[in-house]
């Protein structure tokens, strides 16, 4: 498929439709993809390299089983944390890009240092166009956005700590910045935006976050011990349950688990763990809250001469019964390091971003069973995460 990196279809047709752009792409016919082309995963192991090609992917699914890219912009991202650091605004208008580090030069040779940058983007001008970089805290690694889309929270691996931002229109304003004192990865907010929680992957523990409004408070006692590397967390649309996955050392060959936490519970508590492969990087939940997808970097990211090494990853679908239970159902093969998935609105379709390949992977979602459309999008760069809606 070839890639049309300047057609906004989906602007286009909520114009000609008289529609309010921001009303018309409430109805989730984008995903946000940060490619990244500093970092090369060589034979020896990673490597970096000058910037300045990196960029942020608009994805039209108006069509969610042909995604085509609609707008490239030139914005630095990067790999160096989980790939769930940009989110979409419920109401479609803005996109939200944290870049986790810049590229600094020592003599020959470039190295990653923190970044706190994070991009805002009109989805609704025509091209989407950046409207602002404001600062965070340093390393901003994880992303999410409350359902009302009046705030968002922003796991920041570096200063430890998680940035509170206000979104008010299109002005987004960080208002504090909460300690947690361990590197925080990602972060995930209930659906009525009055808890959250963080994933700590240095010391095995997910973090409780109480919210009230806009005021955040952290408490340490409350952590919950996971698994080994516990770097995605997702909430179920119902609020329920929290799903975590722990990737234990990645490349490492062995199996991995999911963690489940009930989410109402005073404290929040695991209540089972689930083994779907290893190296779940990736944990996206459907919108309609039947299924989990377990993005499997398996031994992707190891040095070529690792007996754990495979170039490709792969995915698993998981079911979510009423009770929390989870069931690991099929796995199938992804491309090259497998970075991060999203869902389309109406649960049927499942994108995975394959960083070697440079592409889209598009799966559908029939019954109980994930299934391989073959359809693969080019991108402009090598994916490093990828989101849509809250």
């Amino acid at each position: 498929m070839t890639a049309r990196p300047i057609l906004l279809a989906g602007v286009a047709a909520c114009l000609i439709a008289g529609l309010h752009a921001g009303a018309a792409c409430a109805e989730g016919n984008y995903l946000i993809v940060g490619n990244d082309e500093k970092t090369q995963n060589a034979p020896a192991g990673t490597s970096v390299r000058a910037p300045g090609n990196d960029s942020v992917s608009i994805i039209d699914i108006t069509d969610p089983a042909q995604p085509r890219v609609a707008a490239s912009l030139p914005l630095m991202n990067g790999v160096q944390g989980p790939p769930t650091n940009l989110q979409i605004t419920p109401d479609g208008t803005l996109g939200l890009v944290a870049n986790p580090v810049v590229m600094q030069q020592d003599g020959a040779t470039w190295r990653p240092a923190p970044d706190n940058s994070l991009h805002v983007i009109d989805l609704t001008a025509q091209p989407p166009r950046l409207i602002e970089t404001i600062t965070v805290g340093r390393q901003p690694s994880g992303l999410a956005i409350a359902r009302d889309g009046r705030f968002a929270l922003v796991a920041n691996r570096a200063s430890r700590s998680i940035s509170v931002l206000s979104i008010d229109g299109r002005s987004v304003r960080q208002i504090a910045e909460v300690s947690v004192e361990d590197e925080a990865g990602s972060v995930a907010i209930t659906p009525d935006g009055r808890r959250a929680f963080i994933t700590k992957h240095t010391v095995h523990r997910v973090g409780v976050l109480e919210i009230d409004g806009t005021a955040v408070t952290y408490d340490r006692s409350r952590d919950i011990a996971t698994g080994i590397g516990v770097y995605t967390v997702e909430v179920t649309p119902d609020g329920r349950y929290a799903l975590a996955a722990n990737t234990g050392v990645q490349g490492d060959g062995h199996v991995d688990t999911v963690s489940v936490i009930d989410a109402r519970a005073n404290p929040p508590r695991v209540v089972d763990h689930v083994t779907v492969g290893d190296g779940p990087e990736g944990l996206v939940i459907s919108p309609d809250g039947r299924f989990a997808v377990a993005v499997l970097l398996r031994g992707s990211v190891a040095p070529h001469a690792a007996w754990s090494y495979t170039r490709n990853g792969s995915v698993r679908l998981l079911r979510i019964g009423p009770d929390g239970v989870l069931k690991a159902l099929n796995e199938l093969p992804a491309g090259g390091l497998p970075e991060g998935g999203a869902f389309s609105p109406d649960s049927r379709f499942f994108y995975v971003a394959n960083f070697l390949d440079r592409n889209l992977q598009v799966y559908r979602i029939d019954g109980d069973t994930l299934v391989d459309t073959g359809v693969l999008l080019p991108l402009p760069g090598q994916p490093a995460a990828i989101r849509g809606r809250p």
